[in-house]
């Protein structure tokens, strides 16, 4: 089993930065195949943000592009999420994924919020 716990969500103005960090425990919590973010707003589908497959192996979406930056710390078993020049479309709950031998598994998410 793989627990996630995501953190460092928040309320910020347009054009501001969080950092969201995810940690993976449990049993099953090492050798993670990829680790990556997805964000749900309201009445959207779940759409991915950022993966990470393999060291320096990253994908984003088209939409955050050049603001956004995904990394992780094999050691530690987290994932970060660096998202520079906010706006107000990126207000969404934030979802960590991992995956493991074909599992996903996925944290409770944490809310980003962008004020205009």
């Amino acid at each position: 089993q793989v627990q996630l716990v995501e953190s460092g969500g928040g309320l910020v103005q347009a054009g501001g930065s969080l950092r969201l960090s995810c940690a993976a425990s449990g049993r099953g919590a090492f050798g993670i195949n990829a680790m990556g973010w997805y964000r749900q707003a309201p009445v959207k589908q779940r759409e991915l943000v950022a993966t990470v497959t393999g060291p320096g192996r990253t994908n984003y979406a088209e939409s955050v592009k050049g603001r956004f930056a995904i990394s992780r710390d094999y050691d530690k078993n987290k994932v970060y999420l660096q998202m520079n020049s906010l706006k107000p479309e990126d207000t969404a709950v934030y979802l960590c994924n991992a995956m493991k031998l074909g599992m996903s598994y996925w944290g409770q998410g944490t809310q980003v919020t962008v004020s205009s």
